[in-house]
């Protein structure tokens, strides 16, 4: 049952210092970045801005840069829009910025107490950058790679810029002092370079992201300054929602890196369910130490192993095997096709439409018609028409099929509920007569 699978003594120095150590941290793109910025803030000119991004920041730019660029899609318009929209924010931020030298030390000590809980730690890059507001912290391979306008920001940064919920969560982030985190944030991003990759669950998400929260501040002996941690632990309603939500497979935006708004009012709840899982199974653990590789190294791929992580712990009210059961009898289903029976041998290759019938109503617009292992030349050319029913209960959708062809193709669980519910994926599959 594919129950996790729906549709993932280090010597610290600065550039221009002795690098004796393949473990460092580079800071040239603050400088860069500072340089761009300031020709571009000098001209309305586009062709200009665009021209002092490139040449002063982007092309000069680290593999830290480039690395962020890659892991957060950022394009020269993201940094040109950001730019220009934000003056007051980025004016606040400036000064705090430049402050990487005097946390050097304190990272090194960070850096040798997480070795010391997990001696087999692997060397890793540290690259001080600026993005486009969209990290604080992030990684490739074995670069971490900090956003530090947002990483580096404090309660005396300026959030009036922004708009609606952004803003609100953007004052929530400052107020909690960013800054004062940030050896903690960079100890986080260094577990992240030594776990394997999660799969694209939302359950295997919540425990990378958070077993990498509970082991830095492990590490460090300090309490989680994420509000999310504290708050799950004091309102139980926020694990009986994720036990429901778990396996939706399309709700990842509410509950994790996102400032879509929820019912409880507070961003990235599912930090609490992964920070509670890790902790439950360190206080169980004869071997502390066992306990931390055990985490740090989990095969996400490996479905029974991660049951076992969170099942032993009893910290849902169910198994994850029973809560999938329940999960998967609240499905909306496919339960037919109009025009034939589904795997039927000898559809007609005139036929023009299909109109598929769900057994309740669904949201009336999410959808998704996905391959199949098969490949692409099982998949039918639909067209653009696709209408929903008066009452989301079908869905039709025009179609050009040729005479003796087998096609093949998912009904795919982005369909789902007002509620969000997704539909359970069905597998069309169908055989075409000759003229």
């Amino acid at each position: 049952m594919k129950k996790l699978f729906l549709p993932i003594i280090l010597i610290v120095s600065f550039i221009g210092c002795n690098q004796k150590s393949d473990q460092h941290i580079i800071t040239s793109d603050i400088q860069y970045f500072w340089e761009a910025f300031d020709k571009i803030s000098s001209t309305q000119d586009s062709v200009l801005q665009y021209k002092y991004l490139d040449s002063l920041y982007l092309r000069k730019g680290t593999a830290g840069l480039k690395g962020i660029m890659e892991a957060r899609d950022y394009t020269a318009d993201d940094f040109i829009s950001v730019i220009n929209k934000y003056p007051k924010f980025w004016a606040s931020v400036r000064e705090n910025t430049f402050k990487t030298k005097q946390y050097s030390s304190e990272l090194t000590t960070g850096i040798e107490k997480m070795r010391a809980i997990y001696p087999v730690l692997k060397p890793a890059k540290i690259y001080f950058t600026i993005g486009a507001l969209s990290t604080s912290g992030t990684t490739i391979d074995s670069l971490v790679l900090i956003g530090s306008e947002l990483a580096m920001s404090d309660k005396n940064t300026v959030s009036s810029e922004f708009e609606g919920a952004v803003q609100k969560g953007r004052q929530t982030y400052f107020d909690n002092n960013p800054i004062n985190q940030l050896v903690v944030l960079i100890i986080h991003e260094y577990v992240h370079t030594q776990q394997k990759p999660a799969l694209n669950n939302l359950l295997s998400y919540v425990l990378r992201e958070e077993i990498a929260e509970f082991v830095s501040v492990k590490a460090m002996n300090v309490p989680s300054s994420t509000p999310a941690v504290q708050f799950g632990k004091q309102n139980p309603n926020v694990m009986n929602k994720f036990e429901k939500e778990m396996f939706y497979g399309n709700n990842r935006a509410q509950w994790l890196w996102s400032d879509s708004p929820n019912e409880f009012s507070t961003l990235d709840l599912s930090y609490y369910i992964g920070y509670q899982i890790s902790e439950l199974n360190y206080d169980l653990a004869e071997d502390k130490l066992a306990a931390i590789k055990e985490m740090i190294e989990l095969d996400y791929t490996n479905e029974a192993q991660i049951e076992d992580f969170v099942d032993r712990t009893g910290f849902f009210s169910k198994s994850i095997e029973e809560l999938y059961a329940d999960f998967d009898k609240t499905r909306p289903r496919v339960l037919r096709i109009n025009q034939f029976e589904n795997n039927s041998t000898s559809v007609d290759p005139q036929t023009k439409e299909l109109t598929f019938f769900f057994s309740e109503p669904l949201n009336g617009h999410n959808t998704s018609v996905d391959y199949v292992p098969l490949g692409e030349e099982y998949f039918p050319k639909l067209g653009v028409n696709r209408v929903w029913s008066a009452d989301n209960q079908s869905w039709a959708v025009n179609v050009n099929v040729e005479p003796n062809k087998h096609y093949q193709f998912y009904i795919s669980n982005n369909f789902r509920t007002e509620t969000g519910t997704p539909l359970k994926s069905y597998l069309v599959e169908f055989k075409t007569r000759g003229n």
